[in-house]
């Protein structure tokens, strides 16, 4: 003889989500200014909501500059162009690298 047995039912966990009024967020045409204390990785996260492109090769004065001038979007494709070439040329073979040294 099979017996049923009954299922209890599993309480579900309700969170609630706890929303940032968006009226005190700064537009994306206005600078940011971080404490003076903020790591690299939050200006970068900074830098990435705001849409700035290849924020991975900035360092952190960079990424302070490009947020400052965000609104100045000439500036700081000017800085992002200067962080990409550097970047870059950190790149290549061997053989160049040895010619580079000599």
């Amino acid at each position: 003889m099979v017996t049923k047995q009954k299922q209890k039912g599993k309480k579900q966990n309700v969170v609630e989500d706890k929303k940032v009024p968006t009226a005190s967020s700064p537009s994306p045409k206005e600078g940011i200014v971080m404490h003076a204390g903020a790591s690299r990785n939050e200006l970068m996260m900074t830098a990435k909501g705001r849409g700035v492109k290849n924020f991975r090769v900035l360092n952190k004065q960079e990424l302070n500059e490009v947020l400052k001038n965000i609104g100045d979007q000439k500036a700081v494709d000017a800085i992002v162009a200067g962080a990409v070439a550097r970047w870059k040329s950190g790149w290549g073979s061997g053989k160049d690298k040895a010619k580079a040294k000599s």
